[in-house]
């Protein structure tokens, strides 16, 4: 294993990741346990009727460049249509006209342009000239960016009056640094009420809830929506408070408080900052679900031939005790059994939860060799995806002990659970698979989820499959 993803001595970290979970829910039996305010509405989004005005009043304005013969009710509409229809999509709450303008000038050029290539094809008498679209493309593009940025500007006033309010989670000393960052530049549009923390740390800064019943009374006397996570640890050691939170109705957000930052769209008072889903289904998860549970159906019954010859063969060579199966963290934190075909046998529990890898392994035998080398071991895992608990494409799976200990020591590594966890990804296909930089693949699996989409997975899985005439070994 590289410098960078050397696994350190168990007693080397603290077991509670830096700090205990906050209790989120009541104890067993009865008696006055702590509850979040049930399915409280979240808060409103912003609508999207104002952004639609200003784009059809700059489509009506973009006409004055054609000509009275032109303007056609038919050609008016194509125009109206092209434009609205490709409006560009909302990367931030409250975006900027600058960071939309070459999403509006590209989408606004389209428009334009497959509005020329139709007027050209039926009727050729109104052909709309090179200067027609200049003029048309720079009016619209001016009256567009004029009406989104009075809509924006108006969204941030009305942020700057009324703050979102927010709980800041993770050790005392770097929440309230977080915090005091975001108060001093209001113009974020959040205003940070508390710190949660097992315990206080130092003196001043905002006030510090230790328990559920404090974070309960100011989630609701402040009208807390946001929740601020400023410690790679909290996604794992408070999964369970930052769940309950988001079903209350808080948008949750995960911040880069320490460098190295990594990229994101967003950014809160300077700070790499990324949404968390807690379970949320995203847009495209549907399809990403559906893409699984089809592709995974087909190689199971294909393979299956080979899958019991590897069975066969296994138990034959190996004895009983033909699949492997051992725990892993998915997706939110949430554990889950990994099926493989066992290749090594450990002295015990303990070897098999700790050890790191296998891959070196000199009394495996030559099967069990060319299984890994081959990762024809890795087959079974399409059960795991077709039943729900992984996915073909997203970061891979990891042991508790080992999430634990990189969490500690890897910013951002524990931010890779807010997505299903993969057979492959965009880390495997970049060669980061077996004993390589954990620092690297929890870079590449960040970018992976930041940058999602249904096209990414089918090019992964195509880009996986070419690989596999490469054997590298795991």
């Amino acid at each position: 294993m590289t410098a960078e993803s050397t696994v350190p001595s168990p007693g080397a970290l603290p077991r509670d990741h830096g700090f205990s979970p906050v209790s989120v829910m009541p104890p067993r039996g009865g008696g006055a346990g702590f509850r979040f305010p049930a399915r409280r509405p979240p808060a409103r989004p912003a609508s999207p009727l104002p952004l639609l005005l200003a784009d059809l009043a700059a489509a009506l304005v973009a006409v004055l460049a054609l000509t009275p013969a032109q303007r056609r009710p038919l050609v008016v509409a194509l125009l109206v249509a092209a434009t609205i229809l490709l409006r560009p999509a909302r990367n931030r709450p409250v975006p900027g006209v600058l960071d939309e303008l070459p999403a509006v000038c590209g989408r606004i050029a389209v428009g334009w342009l497959t509005l020329a290539a139709l007027v050209a094809a039926y009727t050729p008498q109104y052909a709309l000239s090179a200067r027609t679209l200049v003029l048309g493309l720079l009016l619209q593009a001016a009256a567009d960016c004029a009406g989104r940025g009075i809509v924006h500007g108006r969204r941030r006033a009305a942020l700057l009056r009324r703050p979102r309010t927010a709980l800041v989670i993770g050790p005392a000393a770097a929440a309230q640094r977080v915090a005091a960052a975001v108060l001093r530049h209001p113009r974020c549009g959040v205003r940070p009420v508390g710190i949660v923390a097992e315990r206080p740390e130092g003196a001043g800064g905002l006030p510090v809830l230790t328990s559920g019943q404090e974070v309960q009374r100011a989630l609701i006397q402040n009208g807390v929506r946001d929740v601020l996570a400023v410690h790679p640890s909290v996604r794992t050691a408070q999964g369970p408070l930052l769940r309950a939170l988001a079903e209350s109705g808080c948008t949750v957000w995960e911040i880069d408080a320490d460098p190295p930052s990594y990229a994101t769209r967003d950014q809160l008072a300077g700070f790499s900052c990324r949404r968390l889903d807690m379970g949320v289904r995203r847009p495209g998860s549907l399809g990403k679900r559906v893409l699984d549970v089809l592709l995974s159906g087909a190689a199971l019954l294909l393979v299956s031939p080979l899958l019991l010859v590897c069975a066969v063969v296994l138990r034959i060579t190996g004895g009983p005790g033909v699949v492997f199966r051992q725990e892993r963290i998915g997706k939110d934190g949430r554990p889950f059994t990994l099926l493989k075909f066992r290749t090594h046998r450990p002295v015990d529990e303990h070897e098999a939860a700790t050890r790191w890898s296998v891959a070196g392994e000199r009394e495996m035998s030559p099967f069990c060799r060319f299984l890994r080398q081959t990762s024809l071991d890795e087959l079974l895992q399409l059960w795991n995806v077709f039943w729900g608990d992984m996915s073909l494409v997203g970061p891979r799976p990891e042991r508790p002990y080992f999430v634990a200990q990189f969490s500690q020591h890897h910013p951002g590594y524990a931010a890779r659970h807010r997505m299903q966890t993969g057979i492959t990804g965009l880390a495997q296909i970049n060669g980061l698979r077996g004993d390589t930089s954990i620092e690297d693949r929890a870079r590449f699996d960040n970018a992976y989820i930041d940058n999602w989409s249904l096209w990414q997975d089918v090019c992964i899985l195509l880009r996986t499959a070419a690989s596999l005439v490469r054997p590298t070994g795991s």
